[in-house]
């Protein structure tokens, strides 16, 4: 089932998202959350989608960044941005921890950001610290 996608302005981009249990995340609801979540980023298509963006206050996230995505792109474009393969994963109650202080700009999108990139600086290295779908 693919989600909708809400878009910047709506409250549950802002609102403070709940840590899961382990028991909340290997029962169903959360389990079924995670494959319609991988539906719908595949479908946008997206690299990543957090709960808030299909309005569940939860800390989780999908992420992949499959090979597809990247043969639209030229071999520069790939350079500049940083990208590479990741395979579809999930993070829940992730805690991120810087590693460097350095930081790299790159064009961004968002998902609740339809039509828009924008220069973003992010850390150049940090450490996540979380559970994964199978607790």
């Amino acid at each position: 089932m693919r989600l909708k996608i809400v878009n910047v302005g709506e409250p549950s981009l802002r609102a403070t998202s709940q840590q899961l249990s382990k028991e909340q995340i290997l029962g169903p609801s959360v389990q079924n959350l995670i494959d319609y979540m991988r539906e719908t980023l595949r479908d946008a298509p997206g690299v990543g989608l957090a709960a808030p963006q299909v309005v569940e206050p939860l800390q989780l996230a999908v992420i992949e960044d499959k090979i597809e995505y990247r043969k639209l792109l030229t071999e520069t474009e790939l350079k500049e941005r940083g990208r590479s393969e990741v395979p579809f994963h999930v993070i829940l109650n992730p805690v991120l921890e810087l590693v460097t202080e350095s930081s790299e700009t790159f064009y961004e999108g968002c998902l609740s950001l339809p039509g828009f990139t924008a220069l973003v600086p992010r850390a150049k290295q940090v450490r996540v610290r979380c559970l994964d779908h199978q607790g």
